[in-house]
């Protein structure tokens, strides 16, 4: 089968970042971000529609200042528990900080979504982003950066062996025996790492996939690196045609160089597409949106959030760009250092640099139908990506999408007509893989 492009869904509720009035559309409902009716909807018309997964971000630290969505949603794994209820094949993403959680309790939980779903899990790693959840967990201050990409990675390595705690034939629920359970198929882990001491075993079994399907989001060069180690999924920051071919380029050669196959990391860009009858249409109506989300201080509050929700309101707009390098390294190192070197370079306010930071940037899938068909065929052939994370501001844009843009990659042979299997696994192209104390055994001559 020739390759195809992978679609997930990515509900915005009442609105996320660059989304600040979303809440104000007479369309969205005020209540959509803590509704489980509107996460069902969105997740049937997705898989109506063949889409791979639906993908649910979180984070746990809020002000004020943070986007509409932001201060009252549902947690991902309770949300995409009920869904999974209402669905029968899409995939079901939830985010989950490896810096906030331990590893047991989140195997466990990751472990049950993926059996009530009958294998369609996904787990989005995160290291969090927001300085300030550490005061919710107890914490004075934010890790850095180093341990929390080194507690990720012991993180992820635990959460697999724990999924393997048993093997697949581990329950005979044999009753002429009196054996439910075959206790040489029961594995404890006895974990001891420079983060975790985790002895296991896990009190619950393998889904139809074996294990949930692994995302993670790097942009700098540690997340790249642990996402090439670890990931099934990752979700790409996009940018221009070459940077997503730079990036794309990377991750998979860095994938390769850690002996994996690169046809097993699937790399999803983020895509906010605006469809309309005429190119000119959409394009005024991607404008319009801009305008409609175009304030200031919450840009300036969204400028804060790569610098650990720093407050910038306390400077002088008009005055150079304030020193905050420092808030940079427990933030989002990555992103606030190109801000950062760009106002020095070019001598920028913290006004112009707000401005800059939020500035209207035409997104390519904008048009007509075909137009928007077009550019994705042209970013896919291009080796940008292997999938787009879909965002869309409401029904009808998700209608419009669904309506006009899908059924001409299906007709271009770019997208499937129907699923190729019941788990998310199946569906992304990826191997079940295979419990490590079953293959040892088999190594073994067992």
């Amino acid at each position: 089968m020739s390759r195809r492009i992978h679609l997930a869904l990515h509900p915005y509720g009442v609105g996320g970042p660059g989304q600040h009035g979303l809440w104000k559309d007479p369309r969205v409902a005020k209540d959509a971000s803590i509704d489980i009716n509107y996460y069902i909807r969105q997740a049937q018309a997705a898989e109506h529609a063949l889409f791979d997964a639906l993908f649910i971000v979180d984070s746990q630290f809020i002000n004020s200042t943070y986007p509409a969505h932001y201060l009252n949603r549902l947690e991902p794994l309770t949300l995409l528990s009920a869904v999974a209820t209402h669905t029968r094949h899409i995939g079901l993403v939830a985010t989950a900080s490896s810096t906030y959680n331990s590893p047991f309790n989140l195997a466990r939980r990751f472990a049950s979504l993926d059996l009530i779903s009958g294998g369609r899990a996904g787990w989005n790693v995160v290291t969090s982003f927001d300085t300030g959840t550490s005061k919710n967990f107890g914490l004075d201050e934010h890790l850095d950066y180093a341990t929390r990409y080194g507690r990720a990675l012991e993180f992820v390595q635990v959460a697999r062996g724990l999924w393997d705690s048993y093997e697949d034939d581990a329950f005979p629920a044999d009753v002429e025996r009196n054996l439910f359970l075959d206790p040489e198929r029961l594995h404890a882990l006895d974990h001891v790492g420079e983060h975790f001491k985790v002895a296991g075993p896990l009190n619950i079994s393998r889904s139809p996939q074996g294990q949930p399907v692994i995302f993670q989001a790097g942009v700098s060069a540690e997340g790249r690196d642990l996402a090439a180690r670890v990931a099934e999924g990752i979700y790409a920051p996009g940018g221009t045609l070459e940077q997503a071919q730079e990036y794309y380029a990377d991750i998979k050669k860095r994938t390769a160089a850690h002996g994996r196959d690169p046809d097993h990391i699937k790399v999803f860009i983020h895509g906010g597409p605006v469809v309309g009858s005429t190119d000119e249409e959409a394009r005024r109506r991607e404008r319009e949106i801009f305008e409609e989300d175009n304030d200031f201080e919450r840009n300036l509050a969204l400028l804060g959030r790569s610098f650990g929700a720093y407050d910038f309101s306390v400077h002088d707009l008009d005055a150079p760009f304030p020193d905050v390098a420092h808030l940079a390294e427990k933030g989002g190192r990555t992103g606030a250092a190109r801000i950062i070197e760009r106002a020095r370079e070019q001598k920028l306010t913290l006004r112009q640099v707000a401005q800059e930071a939020n500035a209207f940037r035409q997104s390519p899938f904008v048009g007509a139908p075909d137009t928007v068909a077009d550019t994705i065929e042209k970013w896919f052939e291009a080796g940008t990506l292997d999938g787009i994370n879909l965002a869309f501001r409401n029904n009808d844009d998700l209608d419009l999408f669904v309506d006009g843009v899908v059924p001409l990659l299906q007709k271009r042979g770019l997208f499937r007509t129907e699923y190729e299997a019941d788990t998310l696994r199946g569906n992304l192209g990826l191997p079940i893989p295979a419990n490590r104390h079953t293959r040892e055994r088999e190594l073994a001559g067992g």
